[in-house]
């Protein structure tokens, strides 16, 4: 994905133009630019554009940080098409330098349209599928930008959300939505187009987030909202209540380290707000009592970390809600051709809410019938809108890219879900329910401890450093925690890793160990820790390098690990994923930070992947 931020008004400077775009870098960092029409020239259209990251550009217009522009897009990358170098930043020029656009998504017509302009004479520069969308308006521009543009519209096949400005049309910024994010933001000196809320943060707390297939003309103090079938629409227009400070980082090194810190915090206010005693509501449900107690199959689909959210909710939705389960990742389970029942429900999990193949999911499961729950941690999202139902996830902005409180809010949400569906079917008790609320109340109190020993985790982190390969181990409810282990770390370290369930270890990976290598061995004293003990006796035999994730007071796996990270021993060991999940983030980060590697915006990954 990449970053889109707008400004038309009165005048803003060029610095903070900039630094409404650096909330956005998150979204990707491998190129940069700023095209805008400056105060005192309305009759060019000024463009500096940059490989790498918002700190070059800024180098770049380091002359010039007090120019003020009177409309302006700019633009932060995720490279697609063309490799990240200053020709295929964003923005682009058409063939006359007449208008600029910025663009988020992927054009998947767009060798066929660009073969048909070549032959009409117009020229490229770079290798991007967005240039096309630049001559298209060109081509079409008849005297008027907007009706230019809904002709270009209708004219692209795949996801874009786009910000146009055009020197003969000075005083209009236009923006568009089709499958990629895009948000207005009205300030009293002017408005804006961002990618995502935290751009609009330091400039106004209105908001109207648009909808695919619609187009917003955007001037100094008028506001246009239109479908691309020139249908005039009357947009809400919403208060954002997120504090400009949660997307700080607030005296933290990392915006990660930040976020780990954040999580018990975001427990304890999912709680209060779902929990009232041991009454369980959620507000934005919309889906009814009496369809959830006919519900056969539940089906999970989600990419990445929340994948293995959903992973760890089959568990426990089997155990306690009778339920069949089946979970697959977004990226395949589109494609499948499923046999839905009248009764079953699909939960889809997104932390932005626009990840591609998630909503593609979404929008093949809706059309054959099936409800829809979504786990979301973005309102106004395209999932939300496209769900019947959400569980909103109170994670707050998350700029680091690598998920850290987003997964446990999703892991908090679902297993709070998965009590309300029990009691609500009778699977469990009254009682049961109660000491399960109990003991899920107590997770806050339970991660500030082990946030407390992140001086000896950092300390063994420094040791493990040095070995060039990981195995995760884990099992039943912590194969997921195994998965997400290996994927935080290779993530931001780098360092090869794989998570496995313990019980395969002996079925191809027991090949790896060696004193080079270091396996991860989740161990937390359930019914199944008898087994994990097998597996690190067979990896101490091997002379691999174990690090046991292990409950206080737990000797006998201790003197099987050359190190060990302690979380408190549960009641009910179903809920550890959530405190195994801290000492596996706090680990990868430290490892990272060993080696020098860039934590918040690791290469070639972006925030939230909003195409295919």
């Amino acid at each position: 994905m990449c970053g889109i931020f707008g400004y038309i008004g009165k005048g803003l400077s060029t610095a903070s133009l900039i630094d409404g775009l650096s909330k956005l870098e998150y979204r990707g960092y491998d190129s940069c630019g700023l095209a805008g029409i400056k105060e005192e020239d309305s009759q060019k259209i000024f463009l500096k554009k940059r490989a790498g990251k918002i700190p070059n550009l800024r180098e770049e217009l380091k002359s010039s940080l007090k120019d003020r522009f009177t409309n302006s897009i700019l633009h932060t990358r995720w490279a697609t098409h063309g490799q990240p170098n200053r020709i295929n930043a964003h923005p682009h020029y058409d063939c006359k330098k007449e208008l600029a656009i910025a663009h988020n998504g992927i054009i998947e017509n767009y060798l066929e349209l660009k073969k048909k302009l070549q032959k009409k004479g117009h020229r490229f520069i770079s290798d991007t599928d967005t240039e096309v969308i630049a001559h298209l308006i060109e081509r079409n521009y008849k005297g008027s930008l907007e009706e230019a543009i809904y002709k270009t519209v209708k004219m692209l096949e795949g996801s874009f959300a786009l910000g146009v400005i055009s020197k003969k049309d000075p005083n209009k910024l236009i923006g568009v939505r089709k499958g990629s994010p895009l948000i207005v933001g009205l300030g009293k000196k002017g408005n804006f187009l961002a990618s995502d809320i935290p751009a609009l943060l330091p400039f106004t707390k209105r908001a109207i987030y648009l909808k695919d297939d619609e187009i917003a003309v955007l001037e100094k103090g008028r506001i246009k909202i239109t479908s691309f079938k020139k249908k005039a629409l009357r947009p809400k227009v919403e208060k954002v209540k997120i504090k400009a400070k949660a997307a700080e980082k607030r005296g933290y090194k990392h915006f990660m380290l930040k976020e780990i810190f954040e999580q018990p915090a975001v427990l304890e206010k999912t709680f209060s707000l779902y929990c009232k005693g041991s009454r369980i509501h959620f507000p934005q449900l919309n889906i009814s009592d009496k369809l959830l107690k006919k519900i056969k199959r539940v089906y999970i689909t989600a990419c990445g970390t929340a994948f293995h959210a959903g992973l760890v909710a089959t568990y426990f939705f089997e155990k306690h809600c009778h339920l069949d389960v089946e979970i697959d990742v977004s990226s395949e389970f589109r494609y499948r051709n499923i046999n839905y029942g009248k009764n079953d429900l699909l939960i889809a999990i997104s932390q932005s809410g626009e990840t591609a193949d998630t909503l593609a999911a979404v929008k093949a499961a809706k059309q054959k019938g099936v409800k829809v729950l979504s786990i979301c941690n973005v309102l106004g999202s395209s999932l939300i809108k496209e769900s019947h139902g959400t569980i909103y996830t109170l994670a707050g902005p998350e700029i680091g890219v690598a998920s850290t409180k987003a997964y446990t809010a999703q892991l908090f949400s679902l297993y709070l879900f998965g009590l309300y569906l029990g009691a609500l079917r009778k699977t469990i008790k009254p009682k049961d329910k109660e000491n399960l609320l109990k003991e899920l109340k107590k997770m806050p109190l339970h991660q500030k401890e082990i946030l407390k020993s992140s001086d000896s985790i950092k300390k063994i982190a420094r040791k493990f450093s040095r070995l060039g390969c990981f195995l995760f181990l884990g099992r039943g409810i912590n194969y997921p925690s195994a998965l997400e282990g290996a994927l935080k770390l290779k993530e931001i370290s780098y360092i090869p890793a794989e998570g496995y369930p313990a019980g395969e270890m002996k079925h191809g990976p027991i090949a790896l160990i060696d004193e080079y290598r270091a396996v991860v061995c989740i161990a937390p004293q359930d019914e199944l820790y008898e087994k994990v003990i097998s597996n690190m006796q067979e990896t101490k035999a091997r002379r691999g390098n174990v690090l046991g994730i292990l409950n206080y007071n737990d000797k006998e796996a201790a003197l099987l690990s050359d190190e060990v990270i302690y979380v408190p021993k549960l009641k009910r060991q179903i809920f550890s994923p959530l405190l195994v999940a801290l000492t596996l983030q706090l680990f990868a980060y430290f490892v990272a930070k060993n080696l020098r590697c860039e934590i918040d915006q690791p290469r070639n990954l972006a925030k939230s992947v909003t195409v295919e």
